[in-house]
């Protein structure tokens, strides 16, 4: 199968979400994910709103469904819920009814991230809730891990034009290249991939950050983390490595009464997070290997220099006992040894005083 196909070629590898450029060359874009964590309670959604800004978050996430848009009741023993899920339904489309974001929730929510300048983002899980936030003009349309395989989905959230951003776990390249390709012949111009391990929460061994490199070989596009290990290590390595984005669930407490919350990371580590992050950016730098602004007095300190090892007259020959190398760095630099000894001396040296060219290049005077 050819992975760079024409369709894929065509998206580019920067986009805009909101008033943020993310891809090649720019600062990880930071996504602190929701999820189902607001318990369905306007002041928590509103908590977590303030702890992704006060964090120095980009955006904030939520998610956008339905029971019955999104599950059916239909019950096997495959699709039976762990014994920790049932006290939130006993089939799939009652856990997730009574996790819903509630309708009215929206626009408040969108209007409080806009007062905290941050990009209020949502993941639709219905051609329904795509149509309801393209209404808030969204900066972005979220695409789940375990919607990557809905075609038509993804069709109808690339045909408002809203940049996606559509997650991988369990998707090989060819599940990939497919729905890229829906999303352009659905009319997307602007796609971002996350790696993803679907599992909650997943082993740090289980995130292999090296396919993002993959990935960006393969499509061309922005890639970035979505993120279900514990803690913030990964997270740094993702900023680390030079991911586009990341994004990480919180929560106002881990001891919190959802199905989420125990893999969620508190408004402390977010901070933590995201500090971090910017240090590892920083950390990287460029690839030219030269001496930095900051060391320049450790050259002078701690390297070595010539030295004037005892008196030494005008007129007299740099013999070995008369020169030594030691710090600080203030003379000559040790490589021209060699060149100098056998020079003659243009004027008097004290003992022990560093050894410059106008020591053996005579006066115009």
């Amino acid at each position: 199968m050819n992975f760079h196909s024409p369709v894929v070629t065509e998206l580019p590898d920067q986009v805009q979400i909101g008033n943020s450029i993310v891809g090649k060359g720019r600062s990880c874009y930071v996504i602190a994910e929701v999820g189902s964590n607001h318990d369905r309670d306007l002041p928590t959604a509103i908590a977590l709103i303030d702890a992704a800004a006060d964090a120095g978050c980009d955006a904030v996430k939520f998610q956008s469904f339905k029971g019955d848009d999104i599950a059916s009741s239909f019950q096997s023993e495959l699709t039976r819920l762990p014994d920790e899920f049932v006290k939130w339904g006993s089939n799939l489309r009652e856990l997730y009814e009574n996790c819903a974001l509630p309708d009215h929730f929206y626009e408040p929510l969108d209007e409080y991230a806009r007062e905290r300048g941050i990009d209020f983002v949502s993941s639709p899980f219905s051609e329904a809730a795509v149509d309801r936030l393209a209404g808030l003009n969204v900066p972005a349309l979220k695409i789940a891990s375990f919607e990557l395989v809905h075609l038509p989905l993804i069709r109808h959230a690339a045909s408002t034009g809203i940049p996606l951003i559509m997650s991988t776990g369990m998707a090989g390249l060819g599940d990939i290249e497919r729905a890229l390709d829906a999303a352009v012949s659905g009319g997307a111009s602007q796609v971002t991939l996350l790696h993803c391990g679907s599992s909650y929460p997943l082993g740090p061994g289980g995130a292999n950050l090296a396919a993002m490199d993959t990935l960006k070989s393969a499509f061309g596009v922005p890639v970035g983390y979505s993120d279900h290990t514990l803690g913030i290590g990964v997270p740094v390595a993702v900023a680390a490595l030079g991911g586009d984005l990341l994004e990480k669930h919180i929560t106002l407490s881990r001891d919190g009464d959802g199905p989420d919350h125990g893999f969620a990371i508190e408004s402390a580590e977010l901070r933590d997070m995201v500090s971090q992050m910017r240090v590892a950016e920083m950390a990287v730098g460029g690839t030219q290997k030269r001496r930095q602004a900051e060391e320049e007095e450790h050259v002078k300190r701690g390297r070595r220099s010539l030295f004037s090892a005892s008196s030494i007259k005008a007129g007299e020959p740099l013999s070995p006992d008369s020169v030594k190398v030691v710090r600080p760095g203030v003379g000559i630099a040790p490589m021209f040894l060699e060149l100098l000894l056998g020079k003659i001396v243009t004027r008097d040296i004290p003992p022990d005083h560093p050894l410059t060219w106008e020591d053996f290049i005579a006066s115009k005077n």
